[in-house]
């Protein structure tokens, strides 16, 4: 069991928060939710669980992840729709890493009840 701070930037342990949705122990009940964890995953370098919560439409075939990325933190900007009550919802964030930032608008959609990423428009 982890009890360090969660990697998305809310105030829960690692596995009462992204974990769960990385073992499979739970959904993500939001688009919002499932971009914290994608981002948990990044920063784990688990590129399985950023396959498997990628739409299959737009789905990469492999996805290699460079060990050296040193991502720092998570910023939600903005949310629109994606709660347990949509079939689509947007989620506007800034992901930081050593040296930079990443400014995106992702977009997400429900697949089979589960939310899942689809795609995402750099900003700035």
């Amino acid at each position: 069991m982890t009890t360090r701070a969660c990697f998305c930037g809310l105030p829960l342990p690692y596995d009462a928060c992204c974990g769960r949705f990385h073992s499979g122990a739970a959904a993500a009940p939001t688009a919002e939710a499932l971009m914290r964890s994608r981002y948990s995953a990044f920063v784990r370098g688990d590129a399985a669980y950023l396959l498997r919560t990628w739409h299959p439409r737009t789905r990469p075939e492999r996805l290699e992840l460079d060990p050296r990325m040193k991502w720092t933190g998570l910023e939600i900007l903005e949310t629109g729709e994606g709660s347990a009550f949509h079939r689509a919802g947007t989620v506007t964030f800034r992901a930081s890493y050593r040296g930079g930032s990443l400014h995106e608008r992702s977009r997400f959609e429900r697949v089979d009840g589960a939310w899942v990423y689809v795609d995402g428009d750099f900003l700035d």
